[in-house]
C-alpha cells in the first residue's frame, strides 16, 4: 500500500481552492448566499405571531367587553379586521378566511362579572392553519385568564392561600421562536453548502475527463478524497464564522457556551457532511443523478433531526433513525451552547456520534471510490 504523501495533498488542495474560488460568481455563491440564505430563513421560519386577524362578536357592548378586547389587541397579537352582534358573522369570516381567530363574549358578561360568577366567553380558531391556531390559541388563553385575574383581584374576589403559580421560561425568556430556529438554519445550511461541493466532485472529474489522468497519477484514494474534503471543509468553517456572527449580531441570538466548543463540534459536522457528499459522488455516474441523490438525503435528514418537529413526538421506530443523522447531533450541539452555555462535558455523546459519522461515512467513500474509470 502506498504511503500518503503530504506534498500531493498540499499540491492537489491548491488546485481544489484555485477551481473553486477563480470565479468570482463561485466566490459569492460560497460566502454570499448562506448569509442571504440565513437572514431570509431567520425571519421566515419564525412560529410567533403577530397582528393575528381576529373577528369579533360582542354581544354585550359594556364597558367590560370592550376592556377584554382592548387587552386582547393591546398586546400586538391580534388585530381586530371585523366586529359584529351576530355568531354567523364570525362564522363567515373564518370560512373566507378573512380571520384565523374569533372572539365571542354572550350577553351578561360584565353583570357575571359584577356578581362575582364565572363570566364565559368563547374563542374560535381555524384549523386549516394548525400551527398559528395553536400559537393564537395558547396567547389567547393566557391573556384572558390575565384579564380574570385581575379584575377577580379588583372586585376582592381573590382568597387568600391557596397556590401561587409562577411559571419562568429560562434560556429565552421571551419564547420567541427566532432564538430557537436561527442555530437550526445555522447547521442547515452548513450541511447544504457541504454536500453541494462535495456530491458533484468526483462526477464532474468523471463527466470532464480530468479523472482518467487522476487514475494514472500517484494519487491513493486516500489522497484524492483528502484533497477534495480539506479545501471544503476550510470553506465551511469560513461559512459557519459569517452565518454565526449574523445570528449573533442582526438576530441577536446569545451565544452562552464556549466558542471552541461550538467550533470542535463544526469541524466534526462538517467533515460528516462533506463524507456523505463524498460517499453520494462516488456512487453517482452523473452530476444529474449526484444531485437528485443529494436532495434524497438532505430532506430526511432535516426532517428527521428535530428542526420542525421535536423528535419525542415522532414513532418509536424513526426516532432510533434519527440516531443516525448528523444534523439531529449538531442541531443538539448547537443549541445547547447557543442557548444553554453547555459545554463538551454535558454532550459529549452528541460529539462521539459525530466523529464516528465522519470517520465511518470517509472510509466508507474511499472504499467505493473506482481504481478504474467505467464506461
Amino acid at each position: 500500500m502506498k504511503r500518503i504523501s503530504g506534498l500531493r495533498i498540499r499540491e492537489m488542495v491548491k488546485k481544489e481552492l484555485r477551481q473553486l474560488l477563480r470565479d468570482p460568481r463561485a466566490r459569492g455563491v460560497l460566502f454570499v448566499a448562506p448569509i442571504i440564505q440565513l437572514v431570509m430563513f431567520g425571519y421566515a421560519v419564525n412560529t410567533d405571531i403577530r397582528n393575528t386577524a381576529t373577528f369579533v362578536v360582542d354581544q354585550d357592548q359594556s364597558s367590560e367587553s370592550r376592556r377584554l378586547i382592548d387587552v386582547l389587541t393591546a398586546t400586538g397579537y391580534f388585530e381586530i379586521v371585523g366586529r359584529s352582534q351576530g355568531p354567523a358573522d364570525l362564522v363567515r369570516a373564518l370560512d373566507r378566511s378573512e380571520a384565523l381567530i374569533g372572539l365571542e363574549i354572550p350577553r351578561g358578561f360584565a353583570r357575571d362579572l359584577s356578581a362575582g360568577r364565572t363570566a364565559k366567553v368563547q374563542i374560535v380558531l381555524d384549523g386549516t392553519e394548525s400551527n398559528s391556531a395553536t400559537v393564537a390559541q395558547g396567547y389567547a388563553q393566557r391573556i384572558v385568564q390575565r384579564f380574570s385575574l385581575e379584575r377577580a383581584a379588583e372586585l376582592g374576589l381573590v382568597p387568600e392561600g391557596g397556590v401561587d403559580l409562577r411559571v419562568r421560561a429560562w434560556y429565552n425568556p421571551n419564547l420567541e421562536s427566532r432564538v430557537y430556529n436561527v442555530p437550526a438554519v445555522v447547521a442547515v445550511l452548513i450541511m447544504l453548502m457541504c454536500l453541494m461541493l462535495t456530491a458533484l466532485a468526483v462526477v464532474r472529474e468523471r463527466e470532464l475527463g480530468t479523472l482518467d489522468q487522476l487514475m494514472v497519477s500517484p494519487l491513493t484514494a486516500e489522497e484524492l478524497m483528502l484533497s477534495k474534503t480539506l479545501p471544503v471543509a476550510a470553506i465551511g468553517l469560513v461559512d459557519l464564522v459569517l452565518i454565526s456572527l449574523v445570528a449573533v449580531v442582526w438576530f441577536d441570538v446569545p451565544i452562552r457556551g464556549f466558542p471552541p466548543s461550538l467550533l470542535l463540534a463544526a469541524v466534526l459536522y462538517i467533515l460528516a457532511g462533506l463524507s456523505i457528499g463524498l460517499l453520494i459522488s462516488t456512487i453517482s455516474r452523473t452530476q444529474q443523478e449526484a444531485f437528485m441523490t443529494m436532495f434524497l438525503f438532505l430532506q430526511p435528514a432535516i426532517i428527521l433531526s428535530g428542526f420542525f418537529y421535536p423528535i419525542s413526538s415522532m414513532p418509536q421506530i424513526f426516532q432510533w433513525v434519527t440516531l443516525l443523522n448528523p444534523v439531529r447531533h449538531f442541531l443538539e450541539i448547537v443549541r445547547a451552547i447557543f442557548l444553554k452555555g453547555e459545554g463538551l462535558a454535558a454532550l459529549w455523546p452528541q460529539y462521539l456520534a459525530l466523529t464516528i459519522m465522519a470517520a465511518g461515512v470517509l472510509r466508507l467513500a474511499i472504499i467505493r471510490f473506482p481504481r478504474t474509470v467505467r464506461a
